[in-house]
């Protein structure tokens, strides 16, 4: 057994205040980092396995037959009554999507991964599609580096080249998810093409690019849902916003008019893009959802069409018979004023001023809540 080097010992002792606060902060960092990567990895696998399954139940599975074109659909259903997390019949056909686009993750699956992959098929044998210029990315990598996000946006790529061009973009330069949508959406890869020095283009491209956190962020919806995590905890909302909607949420509740509380932080799926509603009640007189959204910021016309696609959404998606057009209140607070807006969503005005004001509460109601909380907290 090797002996502990005294030098080395003595040295840590005369560690300084500020030089302890260090350390353990690098270590806190470096072994959140490890963690981070650890759960990613272990969802990305997760999502490649469901896929590589769904292909091998597709091509194999003894009664396959009798489910046909209903196969995701009714997948879905089982695996939600199972509270297995993150399969809805979309997100099934996206995990069957990336296992065909990444045949090669199978050369770099680590061996506890292997042991899960299905048993008498191609998976297992090594029959899978000759690697491509992609598996490149993956030997330096990839995995370790990206989170399942990322590779959600890469798998809507159709075209293998453009495709493997945003693989190493975001790998060298450390793109964020929202990054790495940003440049798909400006065509980064078709100016590249066109480009005669595509060395300057590509300097510029990095130079004001958003950098990924060197944690990969464990307040992923696709991570909180694996990990089994509530949004609530994982939202990292600040102090201040979180007692402003313990606040509303209390106030509307007593207000007696029929509120009844349904959800907080309410996560919903527009797309390819997550959404989370601060406050959601049903509203058992009016018989309509409100969602009610807070921003800590100055009224803007991004803030109020964010929740109108929220309050469309509730409308084609959860509206059940019987229900009038759900109803959406944005409250916005700086400092010590406050705003209160109404989203509508295609709702004729006159009807909810006559009918729905009768119900909710004025926004000088609403303004005098956030504005007593607001003060509240302000030094004498």
């Amino acid at each position: 057994m090797t002996k502990p080097n005294k030098s080395a010992i003595a040295g840590r002792a005369r560690l300084t205040f500020a030089e302890l606060v260090k350390s353990i902060r690098a270590v806190h960092d470096n072994l959140a980092a490890q963690a981070g990567r650890a759960v990613n990895i272990a969802l990305t696998m997760r999502n490649w396995l469901i896929g590589c399954y769904i292909a091998e139940y597709e091509l194999r599975g003894a009664d396959r037959a009798k489910y046909g074109s209903e196969l995701f659909a009714k997948l879905s259903v089982e695996l939600e009554t199972s509270n297995v997390s993150a399969c809805g019949k979309r997100q099934l056909y996206q995990y069957l999507r990336f296992y065909q686009v990444y045949p090669q993750i199978l050369r770099s699956l680590p061996a506890q991964f292997q042991l899960l992959l299905p048993d008498g098929g191609g998976a297992k044998s090594g029959k899978v599609r000759s690697l491509t210029a992609q598996s490149q990315v993956f030997k330096k990598g990839f995995l370790q580096q990206v989170s399942y996000t990322h590779i959600e946006q890469l798998v809507a790529i159709d075209d293998k080249h453009k495709r493997a061009f945003y693989e190493a973009e975001c790998v060298q330069g450390g793109w964020s998810v929202r990054e790495l949508r940003r440049q798909i959406a400006s065509l980064y890869f078709e100016r590249s093409g066109l480009s005669r020095d595509r060395k300057k283009l590509a300097a510029l491209a990095r130079r004001g690019a958003e950098k990924s956190e060197p944690r990969l962020n464990i307040r992923d919806p696709y991570i909180f849902e694996f990990l089994g995590l509530k949004p609530r905890e994982v939202m990292g909302e600040s102090h201040l916003e979180d007692q402003l909607l313990d606040r509303l949420q209390e106030f509307l509740l007593e207000l007696g008019h029929g509120f009844c509380f349904e959800s907080r932080q309410k996560r919903i799926l527009i797309g390819d893009t997550h959404g989370f509603v601060d406050l959601v009640f049903y509203h058992r007189v009016l018989k309509c959802h409100v969602l009610i959204e807070l921003k800590l910021e100055e009224f803007s016309h991004e803030n109020i069409g964010q929740l109108n696609t929220y309050v469309t959404w509730y409308r084609k998606n959860v509206m059940a018979k019987g229900d009038n057009p759900p109803v959406g209140i944005l409250l916005c607070a700086k400092k010590d004023h406050a705003l209160a807006e109404y989203a509508l969503a295609g709702m004729d005005n006159k009807l909810f001023v006559s009918k729905y004001q009768l119900h909710l509460p004025k926004r000088e109601q609403l303004k005098r809540v956030i504005e007593r909380r607001l003060r509240a907290r302000s030094p004498a």
